[in-house]
Order: C-alpha cells, then sequence, then structure tokens
C-alpha cells in the first residue's frame, strides 16, 4: 500500500515508475500537462533524471519525498518527470536552457517553463532548504511581474534555438594531414601521462576518443601516442572503474587515479568499451585486454541481458541506500569468503592500500599486470591465472548474495545497436562463434520487434512493447551496426537494411540545405526548438555516426550522394574541431578515412569467409572489408569472381593484382 500514487504508474519506464508514489503530482511529458498549466497559468517544472542517477535518488528522498515540499509544488507549478533516457529530445532542449542560465549542467536537470514550454530558470540538484526557496521565489516573480519573467523566456528561447547551431561551410571541402596533428597538438597538452586518460577528473572512459587515438597513433606510426592509448587503456583495466570480480565498468571515475567509480553500469560504456579493448588487442595484443572483453560481456549477458536477447540499459550505482555497497569490499569479508586465497587477493587488488576507500571499505583493484604479479609472487602465469579465477568465483557467488543494485529494464535501440557493434568488433579479433550468434539475434529483434509499419524505427522497447518514435542516434548506430554485420558475414540482407534505414533518415531527420540531420523526426510533434547533435560525448554525436555511416555505405554501393553528403557534414563541422579536440573524436575518425588510403579490401570465392578471418590478428585502422562466396550486386565486387578465392586491395576503385593469400594482401597494405 502506498500513501500517494500519481500518473507516473502507468508508465513503463522504471525511472518515471521511481517516483510513481512520490506525493509530487507528477505527469509524464504530454499535452495533459501543456493543458493544464495554460488553463491555470501556472509555470511548469520539467525534471528530467534517469534511473540509475545517485543525485536523482537524493533529490527525490529530500525534495519529492517530502509532503510539505510536494504540497508547494502541486499548489503552484504543473510538474513533469521526464527520463532522460526515453526522451534524449526534451533533455537535449532543456539542458541547453540551464547550461546558458548557469553554464554547466548534469542530472537531476530541473528547469521551469512558462505553459508553452520555454524555460525561465532552472539547475541540478537542489538542497530542500534551496529548493523551497526557488519554488517560492519563482511563484513570486510570476505572480507579480509575469511581463519580467516572458521577457526573459523570450530572450532565453532564442539562445536555446542557435545554441550549438552549425552552419554551412562554403568553402571547398579540404581535409588533410596536418588538420589532424593540430587536433593532436592541442589535444596532448590535456592527456594524463601518469594515470592515463584526461588530466582531470571526473575521467570518463569516452571509448571513441581512444578509438580516434589508436588509429591515428598506427596510422601516424607515432610512438608516444601510442604508449598514451597503451597506458589509459592498462590503468582503466586495472582501476576499480572496471569490476574486477563481475566484469564491466562504471560510468567513471570520481578521481585522477580511475580508483573510486561512480558505481552505476550503463550499456552504452560497456558496449563501446567491448569494442575499445577489442581493437586494442588487435593492435598490441595484450592479452590483459583479451579478458577485459570477454570478462566484460560475460558480466552484460549475466546481467543486462533479457531472454530474448535484448539489452536493458542500466544498473543503478545504489543498493540498501547506498552507493556501490554492492561492490566494495572489507578485509574481515575477504577473508571469511577466500579462506587459504585471500592473503593472495588482498595483495593482488591492494586490500588495506590503494584500495581502501572509507568505513574500512575497500575497491577491489589492480596496480601491475599479471606477469609483474607472478613475477612478484614467484608465480607462473598459469598457477596466478588459475587462482585469480577461482578468487573471483568465490567473491562473485557470495556478492550475489547481497541486495542487488536497481535494474533499468528497458532495452533502446541505439544502445542495443553499440551492442551488437561491440559483439562484431568482438568476433572480428577472437573469432568467438557466440559472439557472432549474438551480434545477430539482437540485430534480429532490432529490425523485427523494434521496427515500425512505416520501415521507421522505434525507440525504447520493453516487456515485448516498443515505444517512442526513433530518434536519430537510432538510425545512424544501427546502420553502423549493420555496416559491422555485413564485414564479418558478407551477408548483403544487412547492407539492404542499412540503406533502407538510411535513406528513411535522409527523407525525415534532413532538411535540403542544412548543415546537419536534426535529432527528431519530421513526423514527431515540435518542441520548442528542433536540436542537432554535433558534439561527440560518452556517446558519439549522432551526426557523427551517421556521417560515418553515409561515407561507407556510398563507397559500398558507389552511391555518391551518400559521400556528398557526408563530406558536407564533416566539411561543415571542421572549423570548430580544433576548439575541443575530444569533443570531435568520431568526427576526427571520419577525416582518418579521407585523408589517409581507405583500403577496400575484397574477398571474392568459395573460401571468401575463411580468408576474411584470417585478418583477425592484423591491425588495419583505415579498412572496409566487403565479399561474397558467390556472387553479388555491389558495384565493388563485378568482375571480381575469378573462380577460386582472391583478395582484392583497392584504394578509390584501383586495385592492386589480385592475391590468393592473406599475407600477400597484407604486404601490398604497406
Amino acid at each position: 500500500m502506498h500513501a500517494h500514487t500519481n500518473r507516473l504508474a502507468l508508465e513503463t519506464s522504471p525511472y518515471l515508475l521511481q517516483h510513481a508514489h512520490n506525493p509530487v503530482d507528477w505527469y509524464p511529458w504530454g499535452e495533459e500537462a501543456f493543458a493544464k498549466a495554460k488553463a491555470e497559468n501556472k509555470l511548469m517544472l520539467v525534471s528530467i533524471g534517469y534511473s540509475s542517477c545517485h543525485w536523482c535518488h537524493v533529490m527525490e528522498r529530500e525534495c519529492f519525498e517530502n509532503d510539505s515540499i510536494a504540497a508547494l509544488m502541486n499548489e503552484r507549478f504543473v510538474c513533469i518527470k521526464v527520463d532522460r533516457e526515453e526522451r534524449p529530445d526534451v533533455d537535449q532542449v532543456y539542458m541547453a536552457a540551464v547550461q546558458l542560465m548557469t553554464n554547466r549542467g548534469g542530472w537531476p536537470l530541473n528547469c521551469f517553463t512558462l505553459p508553452d514550454g520555454r524555460p525561465v530558470y532552472g539547475g541540478t540538484y537542489f538542497p530542500p532548504q534551496q529548493w523551497t526557496q526557488v519554488l517560492q521565489d519563482l511563484h513570486t516573480t510570476w505572480t507579480k511581474d509575469p511581463l519580467k519573467v516572458t521577457g526573459y523566456a523570450e530572450r532565453l528561447h532564442e539562445g536555446v534555438k542557435t545554441m550549438e547551431l552549425v552552419h554551412v561551410n562554403e568553402a571547398p571541402a579540404d581535409f588533410t594531414k596536418h588538420d589532424l596533428a593540430e587536433l593532436i597538438t592541442v589535444w596532448d597538452s590535456t592527456f594524463d601521462n601518469e594515470e592515463g586518460g584526461p588530466d582531470r577528473a571526473p575521467k570518463f572512459p569516452l571509448p571513441n576518443n581512444y578509438q580516434f587515438l589508436l588509429r591515428q597513433a598506427w596510422l601516424t606510426n607515432d610512438s608516444e601516442l601510442k604508449a598514451h592509448v597503451a597506458l589509459t587503456l592498462n590503468k582503466m583495466a586495472r582501476g576499480g572503474i572496471y569490476d574486477q570480480v563481475g566484469g564491466g565498468f562504471a560510468r567513471y571515475s570520481t578521481d585522477v587515479l580511475w580508483k573510486v567509480p561512480h558505481f552505476e553500469k550503463m550499456l552504452y560504456d560497456n558496449a563501446q568499451l567491448v569494442s575499445l579493448y577489442s581493437q586494442g588487442y588487435q593492435a598490441m595484443h595484450d592479452e590483459e585486454y583479451r579478458r577485459v572483453v570477454m570478462g566484460t560481456i560475460t558480466f552484460l549477458e549475466r546481467e543486462m541481458m533479457s531472454p530474448e536477447g535484448a539489452f536493458y540499459s542500466a544498473l543503478d550505482a545504489d543498493s540498501e541506500g547506498e552507493e556501490g555497497k554492492f561492490y566494495v569490499w572489507t578485509r574481515s569479508e575477504l577473508e571469511h569468503v577466500l579462506g587459504m586465497d585471500a592473503a593472495l587477493a588482498i595483495d593482488l587488488y591492494s586490500v588495506g592500500g590503494k584500495g581502501l576507500w572509507e568505513h574500512g571499505n575497500n575497491i577491489l583493484l589492480r596496480t601491475i599486470s599479471d606477469e609483474e604479479f607472478a613475477r612478484k609472487r614467484g608465480l607462473n602465469d598459469k598457477e596466478l591465472r588459475r587462482t585469480i579465477d577461482t578468487i573471483n568465483s568465490k567473491l562473485l557467488a557470495a556478492r550475489a548474495k547481497r541486495e542487488r543494485p536497481g535494474l533499468d529494464d528497458k532495452a533502446l535501440t541505439s544502445w542495443n545497436a553499440m551492442m551488437v557493434q561491440g559483439y562484431c568488433d568482438a568476433y572480428e579479433v577472437f573469432s568467438e562463434p557466440a559472439h557472432l550468434a549474438q551480434a545477430k539475434r539482437t540485430m534480429e529483434l532490432l529490425l523485427t520487434k523494434c521496427r515500425r509499419p512505416d520501415g521507421g524505427l522505434w525507440h525504447s522497447y520493453k516487456a515485448g512493447k516498443a515505444t517512442i518514435n526513433g530518434y536519430l542516434e537510432d538510425y545512424s548506430f544501427t546502420t553502423e551496426a549493420l555496416l559491422a554485420l555485413y564485414a564479418i558475414t558478407f551477408e548483403e540482407r544487412w547492407l539492404t537494411e542499412a540503406k533502407a534505414l538510411t535513406d528513411h533518415a535522409i527523407a525525415h531527420f534532413h532538411t535540403e540545405g542544412e548543415a546537419v540531420f536534426h535529432f527528431t523526426s519530421d513526423q514527431d510533434p515540435p518542441l520548442i526548438a528542433r536540436k542537432s547533435e554535433v558534439t561527440d560525448n560518452v556517446i558519439p554525436a549522432s551526426n557523427s555516426s551517421m556521417a560515418k555511416a553515409l561515407f561507407l555505405l556510398g563507397h559500398l554501393f558507389d552511391d555518391q550522394r551518400y559521400i556528398a553528403l557526408s563530406t558536407g557534414m564533416l566539411n561543415n563541422v571542421k572549423p570548430q574541431m580544433h576548439t575541443y579536440p575530444s569533443g570531435y573524436s568520431n568526427w576526427a575518425q571520419l577525416m582518418l578515412m579521407h585523408v589517409h588510403p581507405l583500403f577496400e579490401i575484397a574477398i571474392t570465392g568459395p573460401e571468401a569467409l575463411a580468408r576474411r578471418a584470417e585478418f583477425t590478428g592484423t591491425y588495419i585502422p583505415n579498412r572496409m572489408f566487403l565479399g561474397t562466396t558467390s556472387t553479388s550486386a555491389l558495384p565493388l565486387l563485378q568482375g571480381k569472381s575469378m573462380g577460386g578465392t582472391t583478395i582484392f586491395v583497392c584504394v578509390e576503385k584501383t586495385c592492386q593484382l589480385p592475391v590468393t593469400t592473406v599475407n600477400e594482401a597484407l604486404k601490398q597494405l604497406r
């Protein structure tokens, strides 16, 4: 029994359901709330968060579960709760407004608006006394001087509409190696060459940053850049941000040491980190990276996969009301669980040393590699690995008896597409058939259960039902995942699907003559601003993802329209890339394909897939694979069927002499 129940009880979002029994009279985003605000001439509160957000939980406990504060909110405002993962479009608009007002952003995001949705005031987390004061002051100002509030809203609205607006670059497209070198010159001044990553806290993994830096380092043979990438991957893998016992990464580290994580685990981080560490292994052949990939995939399948093969969104940071309680250990707990193995585990995971956190708890982390630790303890590598696996198995079993963090069990199309990409990248490097099987299974689910009748995509899927019209990220990430599936299977049905989704996106997200794609479809009810997502962050920008997909599709189908659109998008963002290189790393990956030879590796013949698999041991930063075991309609494969199995290495449709072995082909790539 609950003392209060509001409209959110009818929603499916785990985040909205968390607030369903607040005394606040919450509305979901929709016309009902706007109609009430207009009819009663009240300001609205748009409060945005997500289910695994620690400070969202804190503000809920302190403010939204407080009866007197809730009464004030209900009397004077129309209050809307938004799950930012379900409605990233709404989040973009009001995040822009709060950033303009305060020069900062984050979640919970609380933005007050006019009855028509135009913002007037906002911020992130507010403690109870400050929140109460804000409610009172805003209501007083709105009641006594509405023109002042309206005037400010009009000015702020203009700022929201123009913030991050990208203009068409009239200069001809011209991308050079010097452009990328300039990015590195600006960027490397912020590298932490002691602990890896950026020289500040908090530290986010930002996988796309290191995918670009890895490619750039290998293409330019930059030894210092190679060392920084390796240092960062090593430090993240050994730090507290990586779950040493159960696998998978937390969202970020609160310090510069990668030690203390913000303990929530997000699908999007882990999917991308599977890709990054797979590529890192392919380039550097470090067994530690293989273990990270396998451990992360094992975690995802164990804790974040539905029975039908969809991947859930997130695991909460909190359990039993405390952040991280599920993951940390006291020395006595380890001794009780591990017995004779406890001494080695305490040394291995720096318990009581670097791993000591607070209240006698330890965050399990590593300070040295397996090889270094084996030498220190006088063990051989295999013996140590067996012992570590035994220790982790015991700790995982003991941890499973604890109260688990909350699970956000909605499946998002865009994030599931990134997981398919991760599986493809892992399969390409490690040749594990189960990874390919799961990639296909999840993609089939997206293309059936999350497909709209008009051929478009739904954004969210839960309990057998897909909802919310897809955003640009759903199309771009799914298209990239389909391209990855094609590149390891040579099944052209994946390309057919990719082309159909791309054409749908062009029709509904792009306006002729504009610099980039919109984030929302023209089929959606309009918000106060139609935003475009350009800057790469913890997730690559949907526009950089779409530009990469268009570029590769254009080459595969010999479609100059796709290539021209992609090239124009990159040219339009080029002027601002040097201002914040880490925010344009996915765009920079596209630029790499323009300024270095893009090898088109075509394999034809009955053993085409076997030859494709032989490339797994070699990191080739700038390439695309295509092929067929029989016949193909793809332009780049025309005239390349020669009876036996043959490999063609081509650049811009000009091919070297055909060869029959991978070693011969690799020589042509040098």
